[in-house]
Parts: C-alpha cells; sequence; structure tokens
C-alpha cells in the first residue's frame, strides 16, 4: 500500500470512528420516535417517517463503512416501518410493537460491540478496500507557452520553412538531420511532440524505427507525426506500427500540421469535475467525496438542502449527487426545485442512496434525474458513472459557450466573463487590458480566394490566440472576424508589445488556395482599466483605438487616447 492509498484509509478510519461515536445519541432519538409510536401508532404518522429515515440512514451508512451486521438489522428495521407507512390508518404490522422493539435491541447490542471494539482499536476494517490511479486519467500538467517539437527530415530546405511557420504558431522548434543526433536529443530532453520521415533518401536508419527504438528504451510513447514523400501502403503501415498518430505526404500545409499537433498533444489541460453532494449524514458525504476527490475530482459538501441554490451558483458543479431521504426536504422535493431554475435544466443530477425498491427509485426519477446509485457503492464505479455524467455536462456546456468553428468562447460569453472579470480586478485592485482585434480586408479574402480559405484564416488566427496567451486571459470570437482579448494583470505597455508580437508572426503565416498563396494581417486597439471602469466603455475605447488603427493603414496597433 503507497503512501496515498494509507493517507486515504486513515481518512476512512477517522469516519467510521465519528459514525460508531454517534450511534448511542442516534438509537436513543430512535427510541423516542418508537415511544411516540406506541403511544400512537395510527396518528402519529410524523414520527415513522422519522423512524423509517433513521433507519434508512443506519443501512446505507453502515454498508458504506463495512458494519454489515449493523446495517443488515437496520434495514429489517427499514423495512418493518415502511409496512407501518404503507397500512391505513388504525392498522398496524404483525408482531406490532414488539418486533420493532427487538430489533432496536439488536441495534443497541451491535452499537455496544462497535463502541466498545472501536475503544479497544482492535475492530477490523471491513470498509471496501480500493486502489484509485495517481491522479484523474485525463488529467495533465499545464503545459507551458511553448511546446517543444522536434522535426527529424534532412529536406533541409523544406523543413526549415515548415518549422518557421510553425513558431509562429507559438511552437518551440528543433531540427534534427541525423536520426542519431535526433536520438541524443530526445534522451536529453523529452519533446511534446515529434515530426519525423519515414526513410531518409541518403541512407540510414529508417525515421520510424529510431523512433520505435527511443520509445522502447524510455519507455514513453512519445506524440509522433509522420511528414514524408511516400504515400505508400508500406510506409503507412510502418508509420501505425511504430505508434504515430498521424500521416502526411511533403509539401504539408503548415497550418494542418498545427492542427494535428494540437490533437497529438492535448490542447487542452484538463479541468477537475465540479461535483456537489448533497446528503445530511456528513460521515457518509465525507466517504463518497475522498473517493471522487482521490480520483482527481472537485467536491463540495452540502449538509443543507436550504443551501443549495447558493451553492450552485458559487460552485457551479458539472454533477450534483443527493441523497433521497433527509429531514429538511426530500430528494425529489429538492430535485424537482432544482429543474424550476431554467440554468440548471440540463444539470445532471443522480441520487445516492441505500433505497432498493424499484418501484421508488423510479417514481424517484420522474423529475427528470440521471440516475440512481445504491449505496453501498463500489468505489471505482461510483468513479466511472460521476465521470461519464459530469464528462456529458461538459460537452454540453461546451456547444453552449463556444463558437463552432473556431472553438473560442462565443459573443454572449465573452461579454460575460468580461463582466465578470472586471468585477474581480475591482475587488482585488488589478489592471486589466481590453484588446478588440479585426482581420484586415477579410472580405477581399473570401471573395478572392473563397470562404473555405477564410475559414482557415480564422481558424489560424484562433490558435495562435490560443497558443500564445496564458490559459487565465479571456479571448472570444466576437462577431464575424472580429475577436476580443481580456489581458489580466497586464499593464497597457506590457498588452502593447505582446499584441504586436502576434500581429508580426500571424502576418508570416502562408495560407493556400489551390495553387495561390497569400499572406493575411490584423489591426488591433487597446484600452485598459482603471482607466475605464465598466465594461461597455473599455470595448467602445478598444473599437475606436482600433479603427483608428484601419485609418492609418491597417497591420497595426493602437492604444486608447486616453493611455
Amino acid at each position: 500500500m503507497n503512501s496515498t492509498q494509507s493517507t486515504l484509509q486513515e481518512k476512512i478510519a477517522r469516519l467510521r470512528a465519528s459514525f460508531i461515536a454517534q450511534l448511542p445519541k442516534r438509537l436513543e432519538e430512535a427510541q423516542q420516535q418508537l415511544s411516540l409510536l406506541k403511544a400512537d401508532p395510527c396518528m402519529n404518522r410524523v414520527a415513522a417517517v422519522e423512524l423509517h429515515r433513521t433507519f434508512h440512514s443506519l443501512k446505507g451508512t453502515g454498508y458504506s463503512f463495512g458494519f454489515n451486521e449493523l446495517a443488515s438489522i437496520a434495514g429489517d428495521a427499514e423495512d418493518y416501518t415502511q409496512q407501518l407507512l404503507d397500512l391505513p390508518d388504525e392498522s398496524t404490522p404483525p408482531g406490532w410493537p414488539d418486533q420493532m422493539i427487538g430489533l432496536l435491541q439488536e441495534l443497541a447490542s451491535q452499537a455496544q460491540i462497535l463502541v466498545y471494539t472501536d475503544l479497544r482499536n482492535d475492530h477490523p476494517l471491513q470498509t471496501p478496500f480500493f486502489e484509485m490511479n495517481e491522479g484523474h486519467p485525463d488529467e495533465t500538467v499545464k503545459q507551458s507557452q511553448q511546446r517543444l517539437v522536434y522535426i527529424c527530415d534532412d529536406e533541409l530546405e523544406q523543413v526549415t520553412h515548415l518549422s518557421y511557420q510553425l513558431r509562429c504558431f507559438g511552437y518551440q522548434v528543433e531540427h534534427f538531420t541525423e536520426t542519431e543526433d535526433f536520438d541524443r536529443a530526445v534522451v536529453n530532453k523529452r519533446p511534446d511532440a515529434v515530426i519525423m520521415d519515414v526513410r531518409f533518401p541518403q541512407g540510414g536508419t529508417a525515421g520510424t524505427d529510431a523512433l520505435a527504438e527511443i520509445q522502447k528504451v524510455t519507455g514513453q510513447q512519445l506524440p509522433a507525426i509522420v511528414l514524408s514523400g511516400r504515400d505508400d501502403f508500406e510506409a503507412r503501415l510502418s508509420a501505425v506500427r511504430a505508434g504515430c498518430q498521424s500521416y502526411f505526404t511533403k509539401p504539408a500545409k503548415p497550418l494542418e500540421l498545427a492542427a494535428a499537433l494540437d490533437e497529438v498533444m492535448s490542447d487542452e489541460p484538463f479541468e477537475p469535475y465540479r461535483i456537489l453532494i448533497v446528503d445530511d449524514e456528513p460521515e457518509v458525504a465525507q466517504y463518497h467525496s475522498l473517493i471522487l476527490e482521490e480520483a482527481g475530482m472537485l467536491v463540495h459538501q452540502l449538509s443543507r438542502p436550504a443551501n443549495v441554490l447558493a451553492t450552485l451558483q458559487e460552485f457551479r458543479p458539472d454533477l450534483v449527487l443527493l441523497d433521497v431521504y433527509m429531514p429538511e426536504c426530500t430528494g425529489l422535493e429538492l430535485s424537482a426545485l432544482i429543474r424550476q431554475l431554467p440554468e440548471y435544466l440540463s444539470l445532471p443530477i443522480v441520487y445516492l442512496s441505500s433505497e432498493t425498491d424499484r418501484q421508488k427509485q423510479f417514481s424517484a426519477m420522474q423529475v427528470g434525474v440521471e440516475g440512481f446509485i445504491t449505496k453501498p457503492v463500489i468505489p471505482e464505479e461510483l468513479v466511472a458513472a460521476v465521470a461519464l455524467r459530469a464528462e456529458r455536462m461538459r460537452s454540453l456546456r461546451s456547444l453552449m459557450v463556444r463558437d463552432s468553428l473556431t472553438g473560442l468562447y462565443n459573443h454572449t460569453t465573452t461579454t460575460e466573463l468580461i463582466e465578470a472579470a472586471l468585477s474581480q480586478a475591482k475587488r482585488k485592485q488589478e489592471s486589466l487590458c481590453m484588446v478588440m482585434l479585426d482581420l484586415d480586408r477579410f472580405k477581399d479574402v473570401n471573395d478572392t480566394y473563397g470562404h473555405v480559405a477564410g475559414d482557415q484564416v480564422l481558424l489560424a488566427l484562433s490558435r495562435i490566440l490560443r497558443h500564445r496567451l496564458r490559459t487565465n486571459d479571456i479571448v472570444g470570437r466576437y462577431g464575424g472576424e472580429e475577436f476580443a482579448i481580456l489581458l489580466k494583470d497586464v499593464t497597457s505597455e506590457v498588452a502593447m508589445k505582446l499584441i504586436d508580437q502576434l500581429r508580426e508572426d500571424f502576418s508570416r503565416i502562408r495560407f493556400s488556395s489551390g495553387d495561390k498563396e497569400f499572406n493575411c494581417t490584423f489591426s488591433a486597439g487597446i484600452s485598459s482599466f482603471p482607466v475605464h471602469t465598466r465594461a461597455e466603455e473599455l470595448r467602445i475605447a478598444a473599437d475606436k483605438a482600433l479603427y483608428q488603427a484601419k485609418d492609418k493603414g491597417r497591420n497595426q496597433i493602437m492604444l486608447d487616447d486616453e493611455l
């Protein structure tokens, strides 16, 4: 058992101990409810409902923590209480009240055993043990602004041009003409991806053979793309066998090659799934939180359903896990309440309960709930079920907030994010710079080379902005060929230098349409906070500076007059 697993088991052991310590008080409260029922079993329905909830909770928590004997007795008591609730008025189940008294006595005996063994610290750890992978399988380390790409090819002139174009997209490129030099470089410093030929015309080791040997020695799979003059079956098969993810024939278009690099290098860093657990049993909620947190998820626990609306707004979960039976309001009621709000109509809600009655499960899902996970959970199944639904929510949300062509934020989302960033900057007294950016003579590009070529220009610019700007900056397609950028905690001088460098690099990218090649440029205007204190003022000032750049000849950056 590694240290991470040991720490996890220690946390679970503390939760078990807390549950055991609370058992006497909870059984005393159950005894009080039973006394009310004995006085008037037909009329005191509130006591019966509360007693049923207590037994249901003890059953689910008991099984979760491995106290199977206790959980089994609590399950029998829950079933017997349900009979009392299902019978018509003035009727009682067989054996009333002796059977209920006997079940409570059995629970008290089990509680005494657990308390005693816990004090001696020798009770067996029956909690289901599980091993989680260290880190989420999709989790990636945040990448540096410039990702390292090795190109191994002996056609110097062609690769020099390609390297130059890839550098404009924000890649750090190193070129090798000999596989021996390439081998040494990979061993000394592992690149983020490699581009290489299948075989060098001047002889020597096949590029794919060299790649396969390196991956065998290092024990690591390098993201690899083949760039070759060959287009035959054998060449492509050797690339597949070497583990190459993509294959290009020369001459390759830099934009298409950059898109392939994005794909093989997992362009976007993984953001942990955000899970909200609503359960009035703190120990059980904490237990499920530990399971999900070990899988790399971000979990928030809520014990009072009355706080759910504020928590939804602040935490913005990808999924909600709800207990069905809670004292303030049931899971059914809370689900219905959440579904009344338009912004949460698509939010996945999953019940996490020890309820096993299929009819009750079906009824509980009628308010638009995604699924029903029965306690005690198998940790791996809980992680898989939650991750699947949370990822589906992420995909749906992405379609709603992203521009379909460029993948940048759409107009509405960009505006909302800028408003939020401005509010945060005011609180923290930070500086902001807003950039309005517009492609020069873009209509001429569409008219001359066609809309497909125009889309390639938009994609190239969006790729440069994504790669060269920080992950916490806001980049959106504001409309048509216009883009909005919000740079956080930078001065106008820094913003000017950064955007002007992007302008120069973008102007050097060669686009192709059939047998024709062309370049494209952009102009931009920059405004800043706190010179302008409202989002609309920031946009208008940056827009004004942009039009000044256009009037002065395009392909340049202008600062707001007030800076």
